[in-house]
């Protein structure tokens, strides 16, 4: 019976901790939305636009060509984010221009701000995240009134390929009951997440002058061991890293998600690089890995891919950034407004699918190297406390859980390898001490369990094994052992001009950087 038990207590410690991996590991073609996130349905007038409750994430879905209108009703002190992540089906083929815009306008129509980002050179379908946002000051005389804006999401789109499982999915929906549902991306359809964001205004007028430079080298990266780590399949589940060295086994084909907290007067820095192949063929992928990042409102901040890859190792980089500040956000240029919320930054990184199809292989190891620069300052003096921006209550806790719940798995792998190495020490000793039949009894020195590094003469000898001498011959048994111890928010432009985006996908409205202090908030 003591083995039977012993197999079962060891099967199950050795099995805990990869289960509890196996549960954690992100669907490969999931992206997860947010807790508790509410249904809605955007409308094709303005009139009937449903309203947008800040603090709040939201599920919807649009189709090809598709504009949708929502409503946000704003003060005239709170600067407002909205963000939209669209998510194609996974193994869809996008064409360059194919991607989501998102559009902040006030109640005539004029535009406070807009974004969009597109599917790039790589073509093939990830989460497209944009945010639109509401400023006030800064010496804009537009969108600074208290009122019903309104939000324009619009699906920008240059085809409309089939997924490349095209030819699977109608045949599942021929097969499916006719009350079966089908799934909104057999017609095309993305899913979409929307979020609304409001930040406090000011007490007393701050700084409105962007900085202009900052430092053009890049920062040191840390060295040191490389951690393991899986990143997330969007913003909700990202992984959680800090500053040094990452590595990570991705798939092709994925996006995945990592958060970087980055406080006031601080600037992060990253690289990601896709390790060498070998192969004997010459073969190159365009772009095979892409890194963007993203700051606390989901905004695009930057972007960078690698050039071809033909089995050599090859690195993405992020230009060197400005520090987080309140007055980067009256900044002409795009990454220099992004940077204008301490919070949570994500890094999203990209593989290519046709790495598989070229290499003949599905993962491939990815090291992150990321530096967060600077002593954290003194935040802004806002009318009132805030918290960290782009992460709602829900979401607080349920990141509280998942490290508890990390936890509590360590704490159980622990106590049941502990259970199961002494019920096989137990037996080991009882099958010594009992010797076979016919067979006179010889001692065995005491001992206790064995050391990592233990060799010849060392180790706990296995049921029905003799005990190894060591030097001379063994004495005795022994007296029993006694136990032993042993870490933030927009970005993209406002006003008419349009401005020539990000290389590789996306594009944003610009306008020339404001001029004179604008009035103090209200408090």
């Amino acid at each position: 019976m003591v083995p039977a038990v012993v197999a079962a207590v060891g099967a199950a410690a050795l099995s805990t901790a990869p289960a509890a991996q196996a549960a954690e590991e992100p669907n490969p073609n999931s992206y997860r939305f947010g807790v508790g996130a509410r249904s809605v349905e955007g409308a094709e007038s303005s009139a009937d636009a449903e309203a947008l409750e800040a603090g709040t994430t939201y599920h919807s879905s649009i189709g090809p060509g598709g504009k949708l209108n929502f409503r946000v009703d704003l003060d005239a002190e709170r600067n407002a984010y909205v963000s939209v992540v669209a998510v194609p089906r996974p193994g869809t083929e996008l064409a360059y221009s194919d991607g989501i815009e998102v559009t902040l306008q006030d109640a005539q129509g004029t535009r406070c701000s807009s974004a969009d980002e597109k599917a790039g050179a790589g073509r093939f379908a990830r989460p497209l995240a944009a945010a639109a946002h509401r400023t006030i000051g800064g010496g804009r005389s537009t969108c600074q009134e208290a009122g019903a804006y309104n939000v324009l999401v619009e699906r920008a789109e240059a085809g409309n390929p089939a997924p490349a499982d095209a030819s699977a999915s109608a045949s599942a929906s021929a097969s499916a009951p006719a009350s079966a549902s089908v799934p909104a991306f057999a017609s095309g359809t993305w899913e979409l997440e929307i979020r609304h964001v409001t930040e406090p205004g000011l007490r007393q007028p701050g700084p409105t002058e962007a900085p202009t430079a900052w430092p053009s080298a890049s920062p040191g990266l840390p060295g040191g061991e490389a951690r393991e780590t899986a990143g997330g399949t969007g913003f909700n589940d990202a992984a959680e890293i800090s500053e040094g060295e990452w590595s990570s086994r991705m798939e092709a084909g994925r996006t995945y998600f990592y958060r970087v907290g980055v406080d006031w007067g601080q600037r992060i820095f990253a690289t990601a690089s896709l390790g060498s192949t070998n192969t004997e063929d010459f073969t190159f992928v365009s772009e095979a890995l892409t890194m963007r990042l993203y700051n606390p409102v989901r905004a695009l901040v930057e972007y960078d891919g690698t050039g071809p890859y033909d089995g050599r190792q090859k690195q993405a980089s992020l230009d060197p950034l400005p520090e987080v500040a309140y007055e980067n956000r009256f900044a002409g240029a795009d990454k220099v407004q992004g940077m204008r919320l301490r919070g949570d930054y994500y890094l999203a990184v990209s593989l290519n699918p046709r790495l598989a199809e070229k290499f003949g292989k599905e993962r491939f190891g990815v090291t992150l190297r990321v530096n967060v620069e600077g002593d954290a300052e003194a935040a802004p003096p806002y009318a009132e406390p805030v918290g960290d921006l782009g992460v709602f209550e829900s979401e607080k806790v349920e990141r509280s859980d998942t490290m508890r719940l990390v936890g509590l798995v360590g704490v159980g792998t622990g106590a049941l390898l502990v259970v199961g190495l002494g019920a096989w020490t137990l037996l080991a000793r009882r099958a010594v001490a009992a010797p076979a039949r016919g067979v006179p009894a010889q001692g065995v020195p005491a001992q206790g369990v064995p050391p990592a590094d233990a060799g010849a003469g060392h180790g706990v000898p296995l049921p029905g094994t003799p005990a190894p001498a060591r030097g001379p011959a063994a004495g005795p048994a022994g007296p029993r052992p006694t136990g032993g111890g042993a870490p933030y928010g927009d970005t993209h432009g406002c006003g008419p001009a349009g401005g020539p985006g990000h290389e590789g996908g996306t594009g944003q409205a610009g306008e020339a950087p404001p001029t004179g202090y604008g009035p103090p908030p209200s408090p």
